[in-house]
């Protein structure tokens, strides 16, 4: 265990000044997001036994490279300070071609993914749709009884995937009295107040109430829905969320350090933002989708679920939804981003990315500790990076 001075000294702050109502904000989130789990409690999700990762690929030749951002020619190291970034991993053609870390950080550091977890655990959805075991246009309630006199009552499982659920619900980050931050206290994501009624994930989530409009309607971005995905799938199952996505997905994709996953009083996993893993091990996913479903030699989600993922959707939702300014041509379905180009993404906030470009060959996983949890101005910077990666590497 390191000391109080040298932890000092390295972070520039100590470890007892981490708290549970400061973790996201800086300077403490550079440390505190590589280490949820010394104050949130989480569920392992255990990775294959016995694989040892290959050492670093150098990045230095990467980031001296330079791009046209906003009319200025800038470096890729440029834009990593610019956005925070905590590691940077590039693939091409599915092999690692540069690790970029920031001080500190190592390949076994693992990071929160903020909301790149709906992502992953939309996979793990596909996986029991391919089974038989998960019908995407059940009600949510037959999976899960207890929402039957919430919000989600009458809503599809295809709803609560892409985010067209009618929900009175709205994601204010800053708002430390609303709704979302009820919701995050539920989840053990920050303090609770005085006087708070002590509320799990469920419970909280069973007293949201429906939206104006029925469900199906336009794309409104509500991370309940990804916690209630979470509650589908093990009431599909029978199984618990971590045991299962490592059986299903982090063991057989290969990933060469567990994961965890945060979990609130009752245990519940909060797959709508509680994953933590390493750079590599994401970026392993995001090649399993590019490869259409297979890792290994093996089959791990179908590739009519990939296919569907990265190219179905509703075009109108999304153009009906306040976000289409920032992707104009994109789409959203099955908890994944579409471009309108041929790449799509996963998305978290503080900057979390994992995006995939096919036509590129490429992937890349991203870990950021942005100050703030929206940075509008970093999401282009980040999405202007990839796309010149796509033609740098």
């Amino acid at each position: 265990m390191m000391k109080a001075s040298a932890f000092k000294a390295t972070h520039g702050f100590s470890r007892d000044e981490v708290r549970l109502g400061n973790w996201r904000a800086a300077p403490w989130n550079v440390w505190a997001f590589c280490n949820v789990s010394e104050f949130i409690p989480t569920a392992r999700i255990a990775a294959t036994p016995g694989l040892l990762e290959e050492p670093v690929v150098d990045a230095e030749d990467l980031l001296r490279q330079t791009f046209l951002l906003n009319g200025h020619r800038v470096t890729v190291a440029e834009v990593l300070r610019e956005t925070s970034a905590d590691a940077m991993v590039v693939m091409k053609s599915g092999r690692i071609v540069a690790d970029f870390h920031a001080p500190n950080f190592t390949l076994q550091s693992r990071h929160i993914l903020f909301s790149v977890s709906k992502s992953v655990t939309s996979i793990v959805a596909g996986i029991l749709q391919d089974d038989g075991l998960l019908d995407f246009d059940e009600l949510v309630p037959r999976y899960v009884p207890e929402l039957k006199t919430s919000a989600y009552g009458d809503a599809r499982v295809r709803d609560v995937l892409d985010m067209r659920v009618s929900l009175n619900f709205e994601e204010v980050y800053h708002d430390p009295n609303g709704p979302y931050a009820c919701y995050r206290r539920a989840g053990l994501l920050d303090p609770s107040k005085p006087g708070d009624e002590i509320e799990t994930v469920i419970e909280f989530i069973a007293g949201l109430k429906k939206g104006k409009g029925g469900h199906g309607g336009p794309y409104h971005y509500a991370s309940p829905n990804s916690d209630v995905l979470g509650l589908v799938i093990q009431g599909a199952s029978g199984r618990r969320f971590p045991d299962l996505a490592s059986e299903r997905l982090f063991q057989p994709l290969g990933a060469m350090q567990d994961a965890c996953i945060t979990v609130d009083r009752a245990g519940t996993p909060r797959t709508g933002g509680g994953i933590n893993m390493t750079a590599r091990d994401l970026a392993r996913i995001g090649e399993m989708m590019r490869q259409g479903g297979v890792a290994n030699g093996r089959r791990i989600v179908s590739q009519e679920w990939v296919d569907d993922t990265i190219t179905g959707g509703s075009r109108q939702a999304w153009a009906e939804s306040a976000p289409v300014s920032w992707l104009p041509h994109g789409r959203y379905h099955n908890k994944w981003y579409q471009t309108g180009t041929g790449a799509f993404f996963a998305l978290g906030i503080h900057g979390q990315w994992l995006y995939i470009d096919p036509r590129a060959e490429m992937v890349i996983a991203k870990f950021s500790s942005q100050p703030e949890a929206i940075v509008e101005d970093a999401k282009d910077f980040n999405l202007a990076l990839f796309e010149a990666l796509a033609e740098i590497i």
